[in-house]
């Protein structure tokens, strides 16, 4: 395959991913979730939610072209691990509004352990990204949407 091809063939995945993700998060704009109700959902099942949501886009992206279960696995996990998710944050913070600043610091302040392996701030980082994908998950589909296609991916 050139790499012509290849670049053509990761846009095209990309494409199919972001795509099936505006019509899957775009159907829950059906569900209506009071503002207050929201401010009533803890950062900490946010964030658990947020991992899910962002595991799911992951995998989506992951799928093409077919290849083997192992590998899937190992493309996705290099992609979901809190290294991985705070490098994406700090590649999101500049298209972010203020409100949604305020809920990676209600993210962030929710981060209360973190496994050994892990420096502090970079499990902070992480729990922040996620609460702010369940958050705008659950509040605004379309402007995760737009989040996400900002993600530098590389399906290979």
């Amino acid at each position: 395959m050139t790499s012509e091809e290849e670049e053509s063939s990761k846009v095209l995945t990309t494409q199919s991913a972001l795509s099936w993700a505006e019509v899957r998060f775009q159907q829950l704009s059906t569900i209506t979730i009071s503002p207050s109700r929201i401010q009533q959902v803890s950062p900490a099942s946010l964030a658990y939610l947020g991992d899910a949501v962002y595991e799911l886009y992951i995998r989506t992206c992951y799928l093409l072209p077919p290849r083997r279960p192992c590998d899937y696995h190992q493309q996705v996990v290099a992609q979901v691990r809190a290294e991985s998710q705070a490098k994406i944050l700090r590649s999101l913070e500049p298209h972010l509004t203020d409100p949604e600043l305020q809920i990676l610091r209600r993210g962030r302040n929710a981060a209360t352990g973190h496994p050994r392996r892990l420096d502090r701030k970079i499990y902070q980082q992480a729990t922040s990204l996620e609460t702010l994908l369940g958050y705008l998950y659950l509040t605004d589909p379309q402007r995760l949407t737009q989040l996400l296609a900002h993600l530098d991916l590389d399906p290979r």
